[in-house]
């Protein structure tokens, strides 16, 4: 047995579980952390990635998943986020053919299995890196840390830091990728199985195994390449036997024996570096060639240091970004959806307090790296090693360092990374056991972390559940992030609460004045409540700011209109067509525009272009039908209503349109039957009842007209229209009654 799990002995006092019990006991601890999840709506970037996302419906075909990227969008584009999952999406799409539709619940509980799965292997990972690599006669795997392998499972299965990961739906692509990632780190540990571990031997095939599961990673989460820089340094550490300190001390006294090194004469060492290195770069050059246009455009507030002028501001704020993600490792009850935009503010000189973070990190990791590298006992040394490798290998993706990324902090990406930590941590505790003779107040701290973690999760799992919430409890985190504001008032203002929105919205663009999607959508709320003038203000800064924002002109086209500025209105719209072709809502209210100056062509022709576009648009198909009605081209109308109802058969204010212009047109019993299964789809419509005693009335069915007069005014008592039609109905059934008498 390892000397780590005899120094944790005192810890864990109880008789060693055998490996099925203790793979149990970590997957059903995993599972009870984020249960309560199960239940939980799509919020925040689940939207975008799986109900906005078309390519999980069964229309797209599924070869376009190798072209588009994790939100749908085509790689090609220039607005693409480069984010390459097709696996993940692949995922996604099953779920949603398996379930038969958008339901949260199935999606969710997919999450917390594979948090789970994930959980269960990492008691096999840890039982490699810290009790190392041995196998039997029969190739058998020997576990020699099962006290230590379990407590580092049970320590990763409840950070609460996962929680982003496992109750976010779109969670899954760090799930897959750490998945895969840790199937081929197992698959490498393989390819000494049957050697006996002699020296240069190694199983070729499941080295390349080893290399295609590193693939399938990469194609769930970018970060899922980064598993053959940790199979290679567990190769040179634990299968080499590399000792980095005596070959750094030969290299500088040129010591003439460092010919014979055993590692540089291992030439199946040297192979396998070979194919881990030609594996890594066939998959980023496909990757890069797929990316079509280069990496992704970020902006600003995506990651303000990245745009720093200085490059000692630049490395300052990635070093304290570096010792944010090791705080949330050590303490994660500050937890947030979002850290952008202000929640994170820049580092602008060596004099702010902050540098301090950055200095202790570096000051625990220059320790831990020389107890890595200077240590005599080689146990030691194989497992700092590889908790550090474990710890930053899967991080160096969102480190800044060799692109940039399109965020501040982010939880899900200290998925992989936290094993690392959970690992030194377990082994600290092992040595603080050794140099302590309080066993039981050791033991009471594992069992208290233990404790507060699952709690933990159980109360973030909550948070997750649904936006209100998760939002509100993002205001404590960072009272400065700009979004955060943004998406409590958006939340709101779905809900109806507009006055309350307005407050958040305001919030918002104080602090961040460029924010223009918080501009878009309080300009909106502001248009509807007849503040226009504040409205147009906002608006028009929102394009100034961001040219290209096409919905931004299309609001402010509509403000314009409403404020009877119609050529300011229109040059709005034409502006925003022109930024995005492809604009249905914008062809649909410049047809207002022109319906408006009785421009009746152009709006016709304006309503056409949003139908085609999108050919469920039924406002505007309804207006094209009102417009032609109103016009005195029944014919036309007809014809357009039919075309509109083939395609959207079951809208009722489409058959309600098309039933009063088959009532002028005298095709008296086909509007009957339209009225009647309007009615039908919307019993409570004051003016279907209304224009289907119009109907009756001019038809000469007295009864059936009074009758549905009355439902009409019972429904809505202030209609003229029909309060006079009904006047003449009563005195021409009086006039009848009185020819009869």
């Amino acid at each position: 047995m390892a000397e780590l799990d005899a120094d944790l002995d005192r810890i864990i006092p109880s008789s060693v579980l055998p490996p099925f019990w203790a793979k149990l006991v970590v997957g059903f601890v995993s599972l009870v952390c984020f249960a309560r999840s199960y239940d939980g709506d799509f919020v925040f970037d689940d939207s975008e990635a799986i109900i906005n996302n078309k390519d999980l419906r069964a229309e797209t075909p599924l070869g376009d998943l190798w072209h588009h990227d994790f939100w749908g969008s085509r790689l090609s584009s220039n607005t693409s986020h480069k984010s390459y999952r097709p696996l993940t999406v692949l995922t996604f799409r099953i779920n949603y053919y398996l379930c038969g539709g958008f339901h949260p619940m199935s999606f969710h509980v997919i999450n917390i299995l594979l948090h789970g799965g994930i959980s269960v292997l990492m008691v096999d990972v840890f039982s490699v890196l810290l009790g190392g690599l041995q196998y039997t006669s029969r190739g058998r795997r020997l576990n020699l840390a099962p006290r230590s392998s379990l407590l580092a499972a049970l320590l990763f299965a409840t950070h609460p830091v996962h929680t982003e990961c496992v109750a976010g739906v779109v969670g899954r692509a760090d799930l897959l990728g750490a998945l895969f990632f840790l199937l081929s780190f197992l698959g490498y540990c393989k390819a000494f199985r049957e050697t006996g571990n002699k020296e240069g031997t190694h199983s070729t095939f499941w080295v390349l195994l080893s290399i295609l599961l590193g693939a399938v990673a990469m194609l769930c989460k970018e970060q899922g390449i980064t598993v053959l820089g940790l199979n290679a340094v567990f190769d040179i550490l634990v299968i080499g036997k590399l000792n980095v300190l005596e070959m750094v001390q030969k290299v500088l006294h040129k010591d003439k024996s460092l010919e014979n090194f055993g590692v540089l004469r291992n030439g199946g060492l040297l192979f396998r570096m070979t194919l881990l290195a030609s594996g890594g770069a066939g998959m980023l050059y496909v990757r890069w060639k797929i990316m079509g246009t280069g990496p992704p455009a970020f902006t600003e507030v995506d990651n303000p240091a990245s745009f720093a002028d200085s490059m000692l501001v630049r490395a300052i704020n990635y070093n304290y970004y570096y010792s944010l993600n090791a705080w949330l490792l050590l303490c994660p009850w500050w937890l947030c959806f979002d850290w952008s935009m202000g929640c994170v503010p820049l580092i602008k000189s060596v004099g702010d307090w902050r540098v301090t973070a950055p200095a202790a990190l570096w000051l625990c990791l220059i320790g831990l790296i020389c107890q890595a590298l200077c240590s005599e006992d080689s146990h030691k040394r194989r497992i700092l090693t590889l908790g550090l490798g474990f710890l930053i290998i899967p991080f160096l993706p969102a480190s800044n360092l060799f692109f940039r990324v399109g965020f501040v902090v982010a939880e899900r990406v200290l998925y992989l990374p936290s094993a690392g930590y959970c690992l030194l941590l377990t082994f600290g505790f092992g040595a603080l056991s050794k140099h302590t003779k309080k066993k039981k107040l050791i033991a009471g701290v594992v069992l208290g972390i233990l404790f507060i973690n699952i709690l933990r999760c159980m109360i973030r799992s909550g948070e997750w559940r649904n936006e209100e919430e998760l939002f509100r409890s993002a205001l404590s985190v960072c009272p400065l992030n700009a979004k955060v504001h943004y998406n409590v008032g958006k939340n709101l203002a779905d809900k109806g609460n507009q006055t309350a929105a307005i407050r958040y919205y305001r919030e918002a663009v104080r602090l961040n004045p460029k924010y223009v999607h918080a501009m878009n959508n309080l300009g909106n709320i502001l248009k509807e409540r007849n503040e226009l003038q504040e409205a147009e203000e906002l608006l028009s800064l929102a394009v100034q700011i961001q040219p290209d924002f096409a919905a931004a002109w299309m609001n402010l086209g509509i403000v314009q209109n409403s404020l009877k500025r119609f050529e300011a209105a229109e040059q709005s719209y034409r502006t925003a067509i022109k930024h995005r072709r492809k604009y249905p809502d914008c062809y649909y209210n410049l047809g207002r525009l022109y319906a408006d100056l009785n421009r009746h062509v152009d709006a016709l022709n304006a309503w056409r272009n949003a139908t085609v576009l999108k050919p469920e648009h039924s406002l505007a198909w309804n207006n094209m039908i009102i417009l032609l009605d109103n016009t005195g081209n029944l014919a036309q109308a007809e014809a357009v209503g039919r075309e509109a109802l083939e395609l959207i058969p079951n809208d009722h204010s489409l058959m309600f349109s098309l039933a009063n212009v088959l009532g002028k047109s005298q095709k008296y019993k086909e509007s009957e039957a339209l009225f009647l299964k309007a009615i039908k789809a919307h019993p409570n419509a004051a003016s279907y009842h209304g224009n289907l005693a119009v109907l009756y009335h001019r038809w000469g069915h007295l009864s059936l007209a009074k009758k549905h007069y009355e439902i009409s005014l019972q429904l809505d008592p202030t209609a003229s229209g029909t309060k006079e039609n009904y006047g003449l109905l009563r005195r021409k059934l009086e006039q009848m009654q009185k020819k009869d008498v």
